[in-house]
């Protein structure tokens, strides 16, 4: 009797893969820069999303304040950022795509977890689960424990992710690192943004499926 290979569980990332959290975050900056009293470009901090918080606020507070700021902007996210933000073209879609073919979505981000939470809550996108706090390679932990076959994300750090899970990479243009920086880091698949992969994603489950 030959079994049935199981559909893959599909990780991907939040800022600027699944949202366009420039609006939000951009708006949280320009309040946190009001409460604190410390000039902040928010234009270029958006234009650089994907690291850690703490690796941007380091740009404009004291090494010894990164941490109290970092709680704060943190505190008021919700407040400034959750309203203002959209779901990217074909979020939705790619998310449904996995749960249609039997699989798992799962969300990976490297945002604190319960902000990331009520982006996805006030979107109305259900993923299985969502794990936050992790950037880059340690994003290896939670696609390694949800047993993810690929990863999604826009930044050549989740490129780093992936391949460090040893899942495969699939990297959108719609964030701050273009096609040749995407494909340079390693990804195995290159798409415009989030339209594009229902129809990769069919394409893979082909062969897939042959494959196991």
């Amino acid at each position: 009797m030959v079994s049935t290979p199981l559909p893959p569980t599909v990780g991907f990332d939040l800022d600027m893969t699944l949202i366009d959290s420039r609006p939000g975050v951009r708006a949280c900056y320009q309040a946190l820069a009001g409460r604190t009293g410390t000039y902040i470009d928010a234009e270029l901090a958006v234009s650089r999303l994907g690291p850690p918080l703490e690796d941007e606020l380091a740009h404009w507070f004291p090494a010894d304040r990164v941490a109290e700021v970092a709680d704060l902007y943190r505190e008021m996210y919700p407040v400034y950022a959750i309203t203002p933000t959209p779901a990217l073209p074909g979020a939705r879609e790619a998310i449904a795509a996995v749960r249609d073919a039997g699989g798992r979505a799962i969300v990976v981000t490297a945002k604190y977890e319960p902000n990331a939470k009520l982006h996805l809550a006030h979107l109305g996108i259900g993923p299985d689960a969502v794990i936050g706090g992790l950037w880059a390679e340690q994003k290896a932990l939670a696609l390694r424990e949800h047993d993810a076959a690929v990863y999604v994300g826009d930044h050549v750090g989740d490129v780093r992710g992936a391949r460090t899970a040893g899942a495969l990479s699939v990297a959108v243009t719609s964030g701050p690192c273009d096609a040749a920086e995407l494909r340079g880091a390693g990804a195995d698949a290159v798409l415009t943004d989030l339209t594009e992969f229902p129809r990769w994603f069919s394409d893979y489950r082909t062969g897939y499926r042959s494959d196991n």
